[in-house]
């Protein structure tokens, strides 16, 4: 008859925590990666809201909401609610980072990828944050304001970039793709990043300023408008090139799949971009529009990650990989 095990043989609580945590890719990792992405691209959303609304100082001050309370108060008014909330939001994309990188630390040697990608996310965090107090402190210049914005896409970027990896095998990994389709890869997420700036400076130049009093930047909005359409379209054509050369090239399927919601999300795009300009933008259309360009750098971010696929000794060693994990209970 086998002993049972005393209290002071069994592992403490700190040792049972470990031992919980992944040593593999499960699907609690992969559900924190999606919610690492879906966050940070959700929080642009709730920011678009702030400056669209008019509430961009509806907290004065920073990092407290006035100069003696942490939290607005009801004497701010709704501006004050809308501001705050997103502020507070910071820390649900805080916690999220941080439960993602604790499960994936036990698997940080084998999973080096998953281990920089989670860490890079929660160091950017603060950083954002920073610029966001930033922006109240200048009292919304419009340059300051596109910085805001502008540091979304590498945070967004990653966030994708640690989803893609959550489903690709370990190890090295090697173009499987023509050399001219990478570079053309290459290209068109350029001229994607391209299309976020001038984005930006289209926004700057418009009426949505955050507040009545902030100031513009000073360029002709119409003008913009029309500025910001080139690298749009040259993006376009660049996309439809990649769809076909996946096709005739014989890519993954996943890439095949990634080109494909890219040109999905560009259409949306553009028909939202020329919708709200008719409409003498609308202040859903636009948060929407802003939301989209989210989304069109994630789905960008996905296809150049798929332009590699994993070396043949990774292949190979995949199956008695599979194996193991499916003798490993739980």
């Amino acid at each position: 008859m086998s002993a049972q095990p005393t209290a002071s043989s069994r592992p403490g609580i700190g040792r049972r925590l470990w031992l919980w945590l992944p040593e593999k890719v499960d699907r609690r990792v992969v559900a924190a990666a999606w919610a690492t992405l879906v966050v940070q691209i959700g929080i642009v959303g709730t920011g678009g809201l702030v400056r669209l609304t008019g509430s961009g100082l509806g907290c004065p001050t920073w990092p407290r909401c006035t100069d003696d309370s942490l939290i607005a108060t009801p004497e701010m008014g709704i501006h004050g609610v809308i501001e705050f909330t997103n502020r507070a939001l910071t820390f649900v994309l805080a916690i999220v980072a941080i439960v993602t990188f604790i499960l994936i630390l036990r698997m940080r040697r084998e999973r080096r990828d998953l281990f920089w990608l989670a860490l890079l996310v929660g160091l950017y965090i603060p950083v954002q944050a920073v610029l966001g107090g930033i922006t109240v402190l200048t009292k919304l210049n419009p340059y300051v304001v596109g910085l805001h914005f502008f540091a979304s896409v590498p945070l967004v970027a990653i966030a994708a970039a640690l989803v893609c990896r959550v489903y690709a095998a370990p190890g090295p990994r090697e173009r499987g793709v023509p050399r001219w389709y990478a570079i053309t890869a290459h290209i068109t997420s350029a001229v994607v990043l391209i299309t976020v700036i001038v984005g930006i400076l289209v926004t700057g130049s418009g009426p949505h300023a955050g507040d009545s009093a902030a100031s513009r930047n000073g360029l002709d909005p119409e003008f913009m408008q029309h500025v910001h359409s080139w690298p749009a379209y040259a993006t376009l054509a660049l996309t439809v090139v990649l769809l076909i050369g996946a096709w005739r090239t014989q890519a993954a399927r996943r890439l095949r799949l990634w080109v494909g919601l890219l040109l999905a999300v560009e259409l949306l795009q553009i028909a939202v971009g020329l919708w709200q300009a008719r409409l003498g933008l609308p202040i859903v259309l636009v948060n929407i529009h802003m939301v989209l360009a989210m989304m069109l750098v994630a789905a960008m971010t996905a296809v150049v990650m798929h332009l590699k696929l994993p070396a043949p000794a990774t292949i190979a060693a995949a199956p008695a990989d599979a194996a193991e994990r499916a003798r490993t209970p739980g």
